[in-house]
């Protein structure tokens, strides 16, 4: 929760990766919050209240993937609309002669996006969640130790500095500075 809500307010592209990899680790514990409070929970000793407001956060995102029926695969609806967010704040600076040097960088990863999506068969979905597909594969194979090609590091290299700058200019945007 407090990783969460430090991403967040730094880099909202790290954010949604590690919302992800939550609600695979809620997967991982069988969207049960007794056997998460046994295995992974155990480990946390934040005082009383933290670990109860940490139970409680945890508790309540198992609910909502019990609702919204994302229990064994997709995303929670609070991380597709993060997703959309990004997806429309980056439609809006390509369309803006104003950011120049984000259209450069989404054109130098745009290569690597079309790979992406014709390899997946995923071109329903958005590029900005292409990207970060791509990027939480290759920390999951790391986080795994297992190897990740060169040609692929160089890819996820590239759109992970891409994503930072889409995410600096959401921070701008979410403090009504970015202007169009």
């Amino acid at each position: 929760m407090y990783i969460a809500r430090q991403l967040k307010e730094k880099n909202i592209a790290e954010y949604v990766l590690y919302m992800w990899q939550v609600e695979d680790l809620l997967r991982a514990n069988h969207l049960d919050l007794d056997e998460l409070r046994q295995g992974y929970l155990a480990g946390f000793r934040a005082g009383d209240q933290a670990e109860k407001e940490l139970e409680e956060w945890y508790g309540n995102l198992i609910r909502m993937m019990r609702e919204e029926g994302v229990r064994e695969h997709g995303h929670l609806q609070i991380n597709k609309n993060t997703v959309a967010w990004l997806t429309d704040l980056h439609d809006r600076l390509l369309r803006s002669s104003k950011y120049p040097f984000y259209a450069s960088a989404y054109y130098k990863v745009l290569p690597y996006i079309v790979e992406i999506r014709h390899k997946g068969g995923r071109q329903d979905v958005p590029e900005v969640e292409n990207c970060l597909d791509i990027l939480y594969g290759v920390m999951m194979l790391r986080l795994q130790k297992k190897p990740v090609a060169e040609e692929t590091a160089r890819a996820a290299a590239d759109i992970a500095k891409w994503l930072g700058m889409l995410s600096e200019y959401y921070k701008q945007d979410q403090a009504g500075t970015l202007e169009f």
